[in-house]
């Protein structure tokens, strides 16, 4: 490699004064020995010793996600593969549209590079069953889908292909955890590994009692109950939640129903459990309010009470036209 040798003491005035000029080569590292030192140049320069000698390339990361695929895809599939794919601790999940199956294991193998993650799977079925799973397919990296992932300092482990997670709801999770007091009692109806439980009782003090229906989910939570430094305390419960209420002893303060699918059809419940100005964090598919506050204002009418709504925010785009949304009800008597 054509290079200015100078002695080791001007080294870096040298590199500096070739730098601006514009004439250091950037893609080979400086050289140093005992007592000379060599600066890589694109062109010759006068004054200078110039020598030719062995230097080592400087790997270069590509600058963008885009920049791997270039040669292989558009410009618009690059772009629908860029804002469709999760990252969860060391694994990547992608979501391949149909029409770009044929080049999954390119775009699994442009993932993995891009974002450093050990892991690359892609998605292959919807969130499916009463244990919300979906089928992941292997593409890159170690096949490996245990994970911990790291959350406003909470550590969250999972295993991806036995249990659902989304990263994109880390914001809400935060509002959620802001908006709690010290010496809440909180029901999460629908817990998964229990990001909410954790985040909140992470920082404040308070009793959470955590359901879920997927036993790999509330086996994790209780690894994540122990891995965490938490102020609150965290019940676990492992079942239906209509079926485990009946051993509940007391009412909440809040209760948490981030199960956007599904959720409506347990507000009945959430209203017989909820404390007199209990908060109800109610979440679910849809393309605008109305639908959710009218289902949170009717479950309420059923049993006398009635609910303030003190807030409502679109988490999500599910879908062209919907939203994962939250709405945030106070229920009080009549």
């Amino acid at each position: 490699m054509k290079s200015v040798k100078v002695p080791l003491n001007q080294l870096n005035d040298t590199r500096i004064r070739l730098m601006d000029m514009g004439i250091m080569n950037m893609e080979y590292k400086i050289k140093a020995e005992e007592k000379f030192g060599y600066v890589p140049i694109n062109n010759d320069i006068e004054g200078y010793e110039i020598v030719d000698i062995d230097l080592e390339p400087i790997k270069q990361h590509p600058k963008s996600f885009a920049e791997l695929l270039k040669d292989e895809l558009s410009e618009d599939e690059i772009e629908t593969l860029r804002t469709s794919f999760d990252t969860i601790g060391e694994i990547v999940i992608l979501e391949i549209p149909d029409n770009l199956e044929d080049k999954k294991q390119i775009i699994g193998d442009a993932a993995l590079e891009f974002t450093k993650r050990r892991s690359v799977f892609m998605k292959k079925s919807a969130i499916k069953g009463t244990t919300r799973v979906r089928d992941l397919e292997f593409l890159s990296g170690i096949d490996d889908s245990v994970t911990i992932h790291k959350e406003h300092g909470a550590r969250l482990k999972l295993d991806v292909r036995e249990m659902y997670f989304s990263p994109r709801l880390a914001t809400e999770r935060k509002r959620v955890m802001e908006s709690v007091n010290d010496g809440e009692k909180i029901l999460d109806m629908f817990c998964g590994i229990g990001p909410f439980p954790i985040v909140i009782a992470r920082n404040k003090n308070v009793d959470i009692t955590a359901v879920d229906i997927n036993e790999s989910a509330i086996r994790y939570l209780k690894e994540n109950i122990k891995m965490n430094k938490l102020k609150g305390s965290i019940e676990t419960y492992t079942g239906d939640i209509a079926v485990v209420s009946n051993a509940f002893k007391t009412k909440f303060d809040r209760i948490i129903m981030n199960l956007p699918g599904l959720a409506y059809t347990f507000l009945d419940l959430a209203v017989d459990l909820i404390e007199e100005d209990g908060i109800i964090n109610y979440y679910e598919f849809s393309d605008s309010y109305d639908q959710g506050i009218k289902r949170l204002k009717n479950a309420c009418l059923k049993k006398n009470k009635k609910v303030e709504i003190i807030n409502t925010r679109k988490v999500k785009s599910t879908s062209p036209g919907e939203w994962h949304m939250a709405i945030d009800g106070k229920v009080t008597s009549e």
